[in-house]
């Protein structure tokens, strides 16, 4: 029998502190031990050295080898891996600071039957063994594996005991196991595996040293670079600069997408980029930057006018009209001035599928060479975020049009429930039945609860004659599911309330026993909540007890869905009792449960913390180079737009983006977006100019980050000092003092800028903490992201088909050692928050997270595609619009009083993208001039004054020139952006509603926070529907009252009041001053059409009068009657208006 040596593959985690502050930390677990639970409830331990492979015992450690392993001949290897691979993904993995990492065997992970077998707790056979209860191995396709020819049937453990005490023997047989037979089983056909690596190689290093062999076939061998000569020679190669074929008309690609094309003629063919640039017109760009430059020069001239010409009746009045328009022509210059270089970008999906998804000299099978991708879909509360809602996500990522084995999604439970839990494994089990309906008849959107609401002919452009048949059954599955996870809090309250029951029953038992004669005291047994297997949830319990709430309970990691095999899996008849998928690929994504542990006195930085997680415990087990991240309500509306992202960082000069920022759309607005929700002006206008520039913001979902730069590395070819006029003489001198001089936060390690120039990984367990397999995996995922190197100007980039080698297998130590980085202790004394991964100390991370990214010189790409994206939803509620808002604009404000502030930012950031970030600080502060501006028309139709001495010939001009340039270009930005004019003005509307509420309140609390250190806190948006289930935009009309709505409601009755008073003094005044009164109401009636939708709001629902009624109506009352009073003066009063003194 072959035998060879078992090492371990994982550095131990370092135990031994030598901070002198450590004596105040509470001490490092020595060692975190990984317990196995047998199917008798028993838990084996091993420490973490041996977690590498289960035959890691001190028996086994040395081996002698008899016979050197070939490529034919080490099939044990392979199958000890893929039954490891099995067990893995069918356990439950809970751990953190102080207790043990254990792996509890799930046999069944919901109340219905898991019927793929990719999903934990998979129906299989038992295990023949006497006593033993397990299922039997199996393969991809469920089929039990069964290494004897005898056929008899074990399952992992008894056989991983078989072969360490029983030397190899079947208990069925009880003949040795043919290792070949063994081979043929577990890889049912396939290619010889290659040899084993050399001894102490990890598997890191394994697969980027297997990843670098590749480029020898074509690379110089004294210099090691491309030899594109050579590539030319053997290939007939002609592209070269300046001859990228484009087609025709906007049209991409030159044939169909099923058509073959040979690889000679393939390579024939020029060098093609993946994206371009479409510029914006000239003809509209043009007169739009010339308009800017007009208005600003009339705005100078008109300030200028209006310090030089005060009011002298009413100075006070002056002064402050004054000092807003100063702010206001600030701001504006400061919003305008990043929009001068708006463009537009678009990508061709037939050439991406070319040169990753087309046979090639290099990769002669045709499979994808595309760089894996981590889906991060991040969930907090079940009762606010609708389990329902975040499994569509979930189908809509299984679903997406991208290779199956290049994706790995990762759901993030931060309120640790057993309600997310559950949901999760019902629409993994669904997606066995969902996924292969999408890729057979191609649906869109690949949403199932959006799918089934379209308006529209779901059988349009639909020709396979089983289509009608095959959507029938879904819609009928679908149902039952929709119905199962809608049951789950009351299947799960009833199940944990008769097991509680039972443990009653049994304790009450046992105490009977201990004391037959003494009187029995009540007792007291925590109410756990229990899971479908009949086992405590480590989680949040319903009833919350000790290490057992959402913030104190221990870290989770669950498999839903193993990761598939690395060939595609086409259906078989055994599946035609669903639907015919005989031509369909069956395999579904990696899918995993993460609830990282929480621990009181430990702060977890909200949804930044939970990130952070997910980065460290993806990067262990998948390590995809790029990271989608997405709220758990903004699903994927178009199936390849990640393939869409995929373009722009393969391209030519990718290797520099550092992420791809989709723009949010969103479902289930009211029809008039009476509240901006969509926010057309900033995704489609702010956002596409800011793509002219460095790159748009990050706005907290549908971005594809590339992972690299969230480990806070400087781009490729970056350079430490920023090349101006003066950089011929002071370059030598800026090289040398530019490390010491960069303050600490915006300096990041160094990346390579050459494929021989490794990373500097020295003070890695200090930024990225110490896990060496975390550590490991930069240099990987660094690589993989790389653009292809098929053309001279290909810079930075890796040799084609680097990427088509297979994964590694999931093993229990790749689980343990996720477990560990996602505990609550693992990030003190580390860079992450502070320059690694999502950035701490703000409610808006996302703004924060890219500006640091753009500060050390990444670009970033805005990709808008033909089919929405992904697509969302966002209250149509005033009050929960409004507080959504005021959490916005507080993130501003803390940014602005930070170090994130871009009057301090480096000089790798372009100058229009340093003042798009000061904005992006600075608006919230123009809510205290807004409001004044707001009271000023009341103000002077109260004073019988206005801002200006007389309307004269100049300030009527001046006017005239800024009220039309501001529509021209309004008209212009409408033309560039796509933007309707009716969603300009919704946006206007809302700046004001949100300037005089939200903003205002944004401010304060910053200042509290600054001056006091008073902390804010906010709550999550519901994203529950009304009251009213038969009205689809029923949140519209509720009205909740909160505080915010206080300045607006207070702006319109004074200007209201204001009118009247108005009015009625110039009415009955012995000299009237008729251009005072026109100016006062002209303004009040431009904020009280801005506050429209405002008042709009508080009025509910047509047909239901609520209290805010009642009150208007009263307000208004007195207001007429006062009005009244002044026409009609008591009687003896002979003065028309003489006897009217407004109070």
């Amino acid at each position: 029998m072959t035998s060879k040596s078992f090492k371990s593959s994982r550095l131990s985690r370092s135990t031994t502190g030598e901070d002198p502050d450590s004596q105040h930390k509470p001490p490092l677990p020595p060692t975190v031990t990984f317990g196995r639970r047998t199917s008798s409830g028993r838990y084996i331990s091993y420490s973490r050295d041996d977690l590498d492979s289960e035959l890691g015992s001190g028996d086994y450690m040395n081996y002698t080898v008899h016979m050197p392993p070939t490529p034919d001949n080490q099939p044990m290897d392979s199958i000890s891996q893929k039954v490891e691979e099995q067990y893995v993904s069918s356990s439950l993995f809970t751990g953190g600071f102080n207790t043990v990492t254990r792996a509890h065997l799930m046999d069944k992970v919901m109340d219905s039957e898991a019927n793929h077998p990719q999903m934990a707790g998979a129906k299989g056979s038992s295990c023949s063994i006497p006593g033993c209860d397990a299922k039997v191995m199996t393969d991809e396709r469920g089929v039990d594996i069964l290494p004897c020819e005898c056929d008899f049937k074990i399952c992992r453990d008894c056989y991983m005991d078989a072969v360490k005490t029983g030397d190899g023997i079947c208990p069925g047989c009880k003949e040795q196991y043919k290792t070949t037979d063994l081979d043929e089983v577990a890889d049912n056909g396939r290619q010889p595996l290659p040899l084993p690596p050399p001894a102490g190689m990890s598997k890191m290093e394994r697969r980027l040293s297997l990843m670098k062999s590749t480029k020898s076939v074509l690379m110089r061998s004294q210099t090691g670079d491309f030899d594109h000569n050579r590539w030319l020679f053997e290939t007939n190669g002609t592209y070269g600069y300046g001859n990228a074929i484009w087609p025709k008309e906007g049209g991409f690609g030159n044939g169909k997408d099923d058509e073959i094309v040979d690889p000679s003629e393939l390579m024939n063919k020029p060098w093609r980029p993946l994206t371009r640039k479409l510029k914006i017109p000239a003809a509209i760009l043009s007169p739009y930057r010339l308009l800017v430059l007009v208005r600003m020069v009339v705005l100078s001239l008109f300030l200028q006018w209006r310090i030089t010409h005060p009011n002298n009746d009413a100075v006070w009045l002056w002064g402050m009209s004054v000092v807003c328009e100063l702010w206001f022509a600030f701001s504006w210059v400061l919003d305008q001035l990043p929009k001068l270089c708006p463009i537009n970008r678009s990508t061709d999906l037939n050439v991406l599928k070319e040169k990753f998804d087309t046979p090639t000299p290099n990769n002669p099978t045709g499979k994808s060479d595309l760089p894996g991708i981590d889906i991060f879909v991040s969930t907090a509360d079940p009762e606010k975020e609708p389990p329902l809602v975040t499994a569509n996500t979930i189908l809509s990522i299984l679903a997406a049009d991208y290779p199956v084995e290049k994706l790995a999604c990762y759901v993030s439970d931060d309120g640790g429930a057993l309600l997310t839990f559950e949901a999760m494994a019902e629409a993994a089990s669904f997606a066995n039945m969902w996924v292969p309906f999408c890729r057979k008849h191609g649906i869109e959107p690949r949403n199932p609860e959006s799918y089934f609401n379209l308006k529209r002919d779901p059988y349009k452009n639909k020709v396979r004659t089983d289509f009608v048949k095959d959507r029938r059954r879904v819609k009928r599955e679908y149902d039952e599911f929709k119905v199962r996870i809608n049951g789950l809090p009351d299947s799960i309250r009833r199940r944990s309330d008769a097991y509680h029951a039972r443990e009653e029953i049994k304790a009450l038992k046992q105490q009977r026993q201990r004391r037959d004669d003494e009187p029995l005291e009540s007792i007291k047994i925590p109410k756990a909540t229990w899971m479908a297997d009949g086992t405590h949830w480590p989680g949040t319990w319903l009833s919350p007890s000790l290490e057992h709430t959402k913030g104190d309970h221990a870290g989770i990691i669950q498999v839903m869905l193993k990761p598939p095999s690395d060939e595609p899996l086409q259906g078989t008849t055994d599946d035609a009792g669903i639907f015919d998928l005989s031509e369909v690929d069956i395999r579904l994504p990696m899918l995993v449960y993460v609830s990282r542990e929480k621990r009181p006195g430990y702060d977890h930085n909200k949804k930044a913390g939970a990130m952070n997680a997910l980065v460290r415990a993806s990067a262990i087990m998948s390590n995809g180079p790029f990271i989608l991240n997405l709220d758990c309500d903004h699903y994927i509306y178009n199936s390849q737009a990640m393939r869409e992202g995929m373009c722009f960082m393969m391209d030519r000069g990718g290797d520099r983006l550092c992420y791809v920022q989709f723009p949010q759309r969103f479902e289930g607005i009211d029809p008039s977006d009476r509240y901006a929700n969509h926010n057309t002006v900033f995704f489609d206008g702010n956002m596409r100019a800011l793509d002219g520039l460095q790159g748009p913001v990050y706005v907290g979902t549908g971005c594809l980050f590339r992972r690299i730069a969230l480990y806070g590395f400087d781009p490729p070819r970056s350079k430490e000092h920023n090349p101006g006029c003066c950089s011929c003489c002071f370059a030598r001198r800026k090289k040398r003092s530019s490390i010491s001089n960069t303050p600490e936060e915006n300096r990041a390690l160094r990346m390579g800028d050459s494929d021989e120039e490794d990373m500097n990984l020295s003070l890695a367990p200090k930024k990225f903490g110490n896990s060496s397999f975390l550590i490991d995996s930069i240099p990987v995922a660094e690589f993989q992201g790389r653009p292809l190197a098929d053309h001279p100007a290909v810079k930075n980039g890796r040799p084609p088909g680097a990427l088509t080698i297979p994964r590694e297998l999931l093993d229990a130590s790749t689980v343990a050692e996720a477990i560990s980085v996602i505990s609550c202790w693992y990030e003190d004394k580390t860079e992450w928050g502070q320059r690694v991964g999502w950035i701490y100390g703000s409610v808006t991370e996302d703004v924060v997270t890219g500006y640091r990214m753009h500060n050390r010189g990444w670009k970033s790409v805005y990709c808008v595609t033909k089919r929405d994206a992904f697509r969302g939803t966002a209250p149509i509620n005033l009050t929960d619009r409004l507080h959504q808002v005021l959490r916005w604009a507080t993130g501003s404000v803390e940014i602005f009083f930070s170090r994130n502030n871009a009057l301090l930012a480096s000089s790798k950031m372009k100058i229009l993208q340093k003042i798009a970030y000061l904005n992006v600080g600075i608006y919230p502060f123009t809510s205290i001039f807004l409001i004044v501006y707001c009271f000023l028309p009341a103000l002077s139709l109260f004073s019988g004054q206005f801002i200006v001495q007389s309307l004269d010939v100049s300030f009527l001009v001046y006017l005239l020139v800024i009220t039309v340039t501001l529509c021209m270009l309004a008209v212009l930005e409408v033309k560039w952006s796509g933007v309707a004019l009716e969603e300009w003005w919704r946006n206007e509307q809302f700046w004001l509603i949100g300037g005089t509420s939200a903003h205002l309140a944004a401010v304060l609390q910053g200042l509290l926070k600054v001056i006091a250190g008073i902390e804010i806190s906010f709550t999550l948006t519901s994203k529950s529907g009304g009251d009213d289930e038969d009205d689809e935009f029923a949140d519209l009309y509720l009205v909740k009252w909160t505080s915010l709505m206080i300045p607006p409601i207070t702006i319109m009755m004074v200007n209201l009041i204001g009118i009247a008073v108005g009015f009625s003094r110039t009415i009955y005044s012995v000299i009237p001053q008729w251009s005072r009164l026109l100016g006062g109401v002209f303004f009040s009636f431009w904020v009280l059409a801005h506050l429209y939708p405002f008042a709009k709001g508080l009025m509910g629902r047509r047909g239901r009068t609520p209290t805010i009624v009642f009150v208007w109506s009263g307000l208004i009352a007195i207001t007429i009657s006062l009005l009244w009073v002044a026409i009609n003066p008591p009687e003896g009063q002979t003065q028309i208006g003489g006897s009217f003194q407004f109070p």
